[in-house]
């Protein structure tokens, strides 16, 4: 018979492990992202020994939310453009879900937090409100519970709260083991990390592997134009900058290189939780991506305002894209002091260019109406306001397909996949 002390100490270690595989979920029923990520829950606990508490939460509009109304539309036609290739279901109502129908998903939701019943019923509440479907909703109100309004009020309040004290800032994250993970995008390397800590329940493949960047065997002919926007003090642009050549190599597409201002040297502010997460992030998508990164000197201000003026002199020599790749390579991988001469004539020779005939070009600020150009096709455009970001065009007939983020280049070599096989 195991004796009492063995009894607790196993009981305590089974606790621990426990509190070990515990994933905290923030969801938000008026956000797309959310909806999205909380239809992956039930598999989530289905193919890993972990427990997840889900948190409700409102949605942070300040410094952390740039261009919220932008954001909103985006974020909608994003969702409905990815869910399918995930297994997963939203369509883009083309506006906001109703206030009211909000306001009773959450109260709701609020009511089965404490019960496994919050892993169906989120899928469920979420196609309704967003829908528009005050039958659905209603049906879902007369057999589940609600909690008061005062009740559903205060745990969205603590729910935002504390993942403001736990680091974060949006919907649809996920906490493990001190780590944040963000959307459906992320949950392959949220996988990753349950695999590497502990036993699963099935060796299979990720359910929820980003797709690989794939545009297929056959290139273009010359009618797709992929448009690309990055800058030069963006880590995640630093991540995908070689992809994207690749990509427009392989593929054949007709390309053209248009960049952009930082987002912070253009008055976008972005606070240190915000600036810390990207960079953490971006470590994690080129580790798994198998790219260099994180060995980097911070270009901000003169150094980024300097390789631009450069860029535009090599681009007049038809080196500008190796200009660019050779300042990201410098700043975000060689850790290269790119405010300094020294560090700049490394740039400008890297790139194949003569640093003694490049030095002039310092002074010639003509780049800046290049990149504010670029910036204002962004953002009227194309709705989007981030980098780096893409647009795809062609053949005649087709509409545009434009999106932003390295975690969105295997969707856009799907786009030009598909337009390639058009007749």
């Amino acid at each position: 018979m195991m004796s009492p002390t063995r009894r607790a100490l196993r009981s305590r270690l089974a606790r621990l492990r426990q509190r070990g595989r515990e994933i905290h979920y923030f969801h938000e029923v008026d956000e797309p992202y959310s909806q999205l990520a909380c239809q992956t829950l039930a598999t989530l606990t289905e193919r890993y020994d972990a427990r997840i508490v889900p948190h409700l939460a409102t949605r942070e509009d300040g410094l952390n939310r740039p261009e919220p109304e932008l954001l909103s539309a985006y974020a909608r036609r994003d969702v409905a453009s990815v869910a399918g290739d995930y297994g997963l279901r939203f369509a883009d109502p083309g506006a906001p879900p109703a206030e009211n129908l909000v306001r009773r998903g959450e109260a709701v939701l609020a009511a089965a937090l404490e019960s496994d019943r919050f892993f169906a019923l989120a899928p469920e509440i979420g196609r309704a409100v967003w829908a528009g479907d005050d039958t659905a909703l209603t049906a879902i109100e007369a057999r589940e519970p609600s909690a008061t309004p005062a009740e559903t009020a205060q745990q969205t309040a603590a729910g935002r709260a504390l993942r403001e004290r736990w680091g974060h800032y949006s919907g649809a994250t996920f906490l493990y083991a001190g780590e944040w993970f963000w959307g459906v995008d992320r949950l392959h390397l949220l996988e990753r990390r349950l695999r590497e800590n502990g036993p699963t329940s099935t060796d299979v493949a990720f359910p929820y592997e980003r797709p690989a960047i794939d545009a297929g065997s056959v290139p273009d002919t010359g009618r797709i134009l992929l448009e690309y926007f990055p800058s030069l003090r963006s880590p995640y642009t630093a991540v995908a900058h070689q992809p994207t050549l690749d990509l427009a190599a392989t593929s054949g597409v007709r390309f053209a290189v248009r960049p952009v201002m930082p987002m912070v040297m253009r008055g976008v502010p972005v606070t240190m939780t915000k600036g810390m997460y990207i960079m953490e992030d971006a470590r994690r998508e080129a580790e798994v991506a198998g790219i260099p990164f994180g060995n980097l000197h911070d270009p901000i201000g003169r150094p980024v305002e300097n390789g631009f003026a450069l860029w535009a002199w090599a681009e007049k020599h038809g080196r500008g894209t190796e200009l660019l790749t050779s300042f990201l390579r410098s700043a975000f991988t060689e850790a290269v002091r790119v405010d300094t001469d020294a560090g700049l004539q490394h740039v400008v020779e890297a790139a194949g260019l003569s640093w003694e005939d490049a030095r002039h070009a310092l002074a010639d600020e003509g780049w800046r109406d290049v990149l504010e150009r670029n910036r204002l096709f962004m953002v009227d455009e194309l709705g989007i306001w981030g980098v780096p970001s893409y647009r795809v065009s062609g053949p005649d007939g087709e509409a545009d397909y434009a999106t932003w983020g390295n975690d969105r280049l295997w969707k856009v070599a799907r786009e030009i996949r598909r337009r390639i096989a058009l007749p």
